[in-house]
């Protein structure tokens, strides 16, 4: 399903997308050396219910997981990059850390992931990783526009990510967003441009570049769920929720 929003829906995406934003950058200043993951996602818990707002993932069972998600928030450390599961695990310095978030507000969902270092240490591999990620995703937002196609906004993508030597795996990307938290149109981190769904206004879209440091495969863990780069490697996630305009593209999940 592709769906087009209408003015009120877009209305409600914007304050849903702003809700992400804020959550995730409140679960951001807290996430430090010793925290636990299990308290990052009670947090992210708690202030989902005081907005009213609904989780994505507590119910979230797709085909390629393990039964329910069950958690609030997906917490990625080094090697994980996607649907990384909570669990007990205290932060150490030097962590990488990506926070992937979606919940709904009003009906509609919107989707967003970060990924920084944990403490002190900054090891410059990761932080080339994450600013590829996001310069990737900067592209991709600047190639959104109505009468683009997904294949443009791939391409974009795409061109910073190889360009930063990384390998990309096509078979998690981006994807359509509204009433609920995936839908049409699939978009890959990389693409050929002219090709795939024309782009118009009212349409969102969830932009996700990940990459990892030296493998395009990914292998999962024994919880059914959290992604793993198959060498041990470090990865990276950046995301926002976008809505295509009469003019561009407007980045729904930034603070208020």
């Amino acid at each position: 399903m592709i769906e087009i929003l209408t003015p009120a829906g877009l209305a409600r995406a914007k304050d849903a997308g702003a809700l992400v934003a804020d959550i995730l950058s409140t679960l951001r200043s807290r996430s430090a050396v010793g925290t636990n993951l299990l308290d990052i996602d009670r947090w992210a818990a708690a202030m989902i219910a005081e907005a009213g707002a609904l989780s994505c993932y507590v119910e979230y069972a797709p085909p390629f997981g393990r039964g329910p998600f069950g958690h609030h928030v997906c917490t990625a450390v080094n090697d994980a990059v996607l649907h990384g599961r909570p669990h007990d695990r205290a932060l150490a310095d030097g962590d990488l850390l990506t926070l992937d978030l979606a919940l709904a507000l009003g009906g509609v969902a919107a989707d967003a992931a970060v990924s920084f270092v944990v403490g002190d240490t900054r090891p410059p591999q990761s932080v080339a990783m994450i600013d590829a990620t996001e310069r990737a995703l900067t592209a991709g937002i600047a190639a959104a526009r109505p009468g683009a196609r997904v294949g443009d906004v791939s391409h974009a993508i795409g061109t910073v990510l190889s360009g930063a030597g990384y390998p990309i795996n096509t078979e998690y990307g981006g994807h359509g967003i509204g009433s609920t938290m995936h839908q049409d149109p699939h978009v890959p981190n990389t693409g050929r441009p002219g090709r795939g769904h024309r782009l118009r206004p009212g349409l969102l879209l969830a932009l996700e570049p990940w990459v990892m440091a030296d493998t395009a495969e990914l292998v999962i863990d024994a919880d059914g769920w959290t992604l793993r780069s198959a060498t041990g490697c470090r990865a990276a996630h950046s995301e926002h929720t976008i809505a295509i305009t009469d003019d561009g593209a407007e980045i729904l999940t930034v603070p208020g």
